[in-house]
């Protein structure tokens, strides 16, 4: 089916948010997810914001056969493929946990889209292939720096065995999307970011912590080289990040790509530091939060962001969204998490 398309890890966050604007773009979407890091409840979400439920299948990537059944079943020309774990800390803490499952489930993925001539995959891939970029902001051409986690190692690995299949076969097309940072939830509260146990992420601690489930924010480093001492990054919202994969997609079902295998950046192209992403959540909210400076993490590098004119001039796409509305929509999901009037 040329509007068929399968997402693993679709349940969650960017998954789910990515399956809505599939679906409002006219695509039949097919859901593999095995819940390790998501929640079924997205998938109340998906229904109550499109009105309509995607084909679920609960299975691992892992597990060949269980996807290869869903391969049989279903018919797509095109894969969007989220599953994999994230935790950076966690990745150097348990590698073999990252490589194993990070990799197999790609590897899976790519030789049943050969062995069934399904010819299209978008890769969630990220900006942690850049590390500490010498030269900012960072192009598609920037050399990429060793990874400096085994989560960053398996994206960049990743990559590599994407390009590699792209160049030895002719029917498969691939496009890497590298994210910058996600952060929001949709607009209808429906749907957003829902981390299990400690936040990897800096949105769900602000407002975890503006919600009462932790004491205080944590700010990690006020000395960096950078305007205000703390991190830059690229904050997305998740609903324009989301959107990178539809166009994506209907660029390669088009055969507008220029070549087998492409790399986009995903971001605003604006760096934001830490300091001004909680004083703005504080602004758009009207509420005060109690913060700390703690000491600097390991791994986390100075400042990161995008320049995004590749994907705004080859795919016709560019971020939209206002960093107030995104951080009053995280700001809503948050609330109707936890039932808070």
């Amino acid at each position: 089916m040329q509007r068929g398309v399968l997402v693993t890890g679709g349940a969650g966050y960017i998954g789910s948010h990515t399956t809505v604007e599939l679906i409002k773009a006219g695509f039949e979407v097919v859901i593999v997810d095995n819940f390790s890091n998501s929640d079924i409840s997205s998938l109340d979400g998906i229904e109550r914001i499109t009105g309509v439920r995607p084909t679920f299948v609960e299975a691992d990537c892992c597990d060949k056969e269980a996807l290869r059944r869903v391969f049989e079943a279903h018919d797509f020309q095109s894969v969007i493929h989220f599953a994999a774990y994230k935790a950076v800390g966690e990745s150097v803490a348990e590698p073999m946990k990252y490589y194993r499952n990070n990799l197999l489930s790609f590897m899976n993925i790519v030789e049943l889209m050969q062995e069934y001539k399904r010819p299209n995959i978008v890769f969630s891939s990220s900006a942690t292939v850049y590390g500490d970029a010498e030269t900012l902001p960072v192009t598609e051409q920037t050399p990429r720096k060793p990874a400096t986690s085994p989560y960053g190692n398996t994206k960049q690995m990743a990559e590599d065995i994407l390009r590699d299949v792209t160049a030895a076969c002719e029917g498969i097309v691939g496009i890497a999307l590298r994210y910058f940072n996600p952060i929001g939830a949709h607009p209808t509260a429906n749907i957003g970011e829902l981390p299990r146990g400690v936040p990897n992420n800096l949105v769900p601690y602000i407002t975890q912590t503006a919600a009462g489930v932790r004491e205080c924010l944590s700010i990690f480093g006020d000395d960096y080289d950078t305007p205000d001492g703390s991190c830059q990054r690229d904050f997305i919202d998740i609903v324009d990040l989301a959107r990178a994969h539809v166009v994506a997609i209907e660029r390669m079902l088009a055969g507008k790509n220029r070549a087998r295998y492409e790399i986009f950046n995903v971001g605003t192209g604006h760096p934001v530091s830490v300091f001004e992403l909680v004083n703005g959540f504080e602004a758009a909210n009207n509420l005060k939060l109690n913060v700390r400076i703690a000491a600097r993490r390991e791994g986390d590098v100075p400042a990161v962001w995008a320049d995004t004119t590749h994907a705004n001039n080859e795919l016709g796409w560019r971020a939209e969204r206002a960093l107030d509305d995104t951080l009053r929509a995280a700001w809503a999901w948050e609330r109707k998490v936890r039932g808070i009037e």
